[in-house]
């Protein structure tokens, strides 16, 4: 049974000093539970940009979505949450997956490892860092214990395995990796990602949170009008079946906010993830849907 709704903005735009305060201070305004800033070259650094979050907000938890595990020695991070952590008065959420972007690696002088590679360095990160942070030796020494709360994205089969043994939160993405780039999945193929973690999640005691990134949002009366432009990005289906994406919030903000009750009954959802250039979009969608 999926839990009441957590709501979360995930801040891709780099910014200036004051206009990333203010910002911050704006989702905490329009009732984000959790910032979140992602891992990719070109964006604003993870953890420094969660403790300034911090210093200008109250309420909101601040959140890593998701670290890109290639980019990082386990002990060196295990360091950077832990500090981040205290930092935020234990505020700190942990979001990490395996990698995609291979020209990021390459820009960074890295190895970018083939998919199993990537998943088995996930895996040994995430189990190194949960030994680190649960150490009472380590220091610095993490608010939360034994550790911040985990969250591990992915849809793969090997990571939805990890993520049952690891994480608190299970992040799904609306796309999957394919010869040819991203993919979106439709609702049918997610739920086939949903079985495939219920199937593993089957002997797990307690229940875990089920995340998902909403990759656009548009307040409309018009909605075919709205996804016109998304149509080229997604040549194989209809304006109707873009319309039916998990991945889309289009509609006005009772549609949207019925579609996300259905998408929680239907997969589990509880936790939904916007990008933040609909902040503000999204506002009133948490406003219909909080205490829901």
């Amino acid at each position: 049974m999926a839990g009441p709704f957590r709501f979360s903005v995930n801040m891709l735009t780099p910014t200036g000093g004051e206009e990333w305060r203010k910002k911050c201070r704006r989702a905490e305004e329009l009732g984000y539970d959790v910032i979140q800033v992602p891992d990719h070259l070109g964006m604003m650094a993870p953890f420094p940009a969660l403790v300034a979050a911090a210093a200008v907000t109250e309420r909101p938890r601040l959140g890593t979505f998701v670290l890109n595990a290639g980019f990082w020695n386990p002990t060196l991070l295990a360091r950077e949450i832990a500090t981040a952590d205290v930092l935020t008065g234990g505020r700190l959420e942990v979001g990490i997956g395996a990698g995609y972007v291979k020209e990021e690696h390459d820009r960074a002088g890295l190895e970018f490892l083939a998919p199993g590679g990537r998943v088995g360095h996930l895996r040994r990160t995430v189990e190194e860092l949960k030994r680190l942070l649960a150490d009472d030796g380590h220091l610095p020494k993490a608010v939360q214990r034994p550790g911040p709360p985990l969250l591990i994205g992915g849809n793969g089969d090997r990571v939805l395995r990890l993520a049952v043994e690891h994480a608190d939160v299970v992040a799904f993405t609306g796309a999957r990796e394919s010869k040819d780039g991203l993919k979106v999945l439709t609702g049918e193929e997610l739920d086939g990602r949903i079985a495939a973690y219920r199937k593993a999640a089957a002997g797990r005691a307690d229940e875990q949170e089920l995340n998902l990134l909403i990759q656009f949002v548009a307040v409309t009366d018009d909605r075919e009008a709205a996804v016109r432009d998304l149509l080229p990005l997604a040549p194989h289906l209809s304006a109707e079946q873009v319309l039916q994406l998990p991945l889309l919030a289009v509609g006005t903000v009772g549609q949207i906010a019925d579609q996300l009750r259905a998408q929680r009954e239907r997969y589990g959802f509880s936790y939904i993830s916007v990008l933040d250039p609909y902040l503000e979009t999204f506002g009133p969608v948490i406003e219909e849907l909080r205490g829901s």
